[in-house]
């Protein structure tokens, strides 16, 4: 994990609107600034906080940049978070 606290950036609901979304599939950034109502700078601000996090990754295709979640940290927190359940 990154420099950039998960939990923060988790902590915001369009954050993790845009996670919800991209859970379906990858998308571009036009395609999830119109989804959420919002402009290219709030998206560009939102999307720079995900992938400082590791949970969204971005590669380029043609003119555009894909985004999608990346499961791999997900998986990791669940594991992580999951030390803390102990037996019941």
């Amino acid at each position: 994990m990154s420099d950039t606290s998960i939990f923060k950036v988790l902590a915001d609901k369009q954050r993790r609107d845009i996670l919800v979304m991209l859970k379906k599939g990858r998308m571009n950034a036009g395609e999830i600034a119109e989804e959420l109502g919002i402009t290219p700078a709030a998206l560009s601000y939102h999307l720079k906080l995900l992938k400082g996090a590791d949970l969204i990754m971005e590669y380029k295709q043609k003119n555009f940049i894909y985004y999608e979640i990346n499961t791999s940290v997900f998986d990791e927190l669940i594991m992580w978070i999951g030390q803390f359940g102990g037996d019941k």
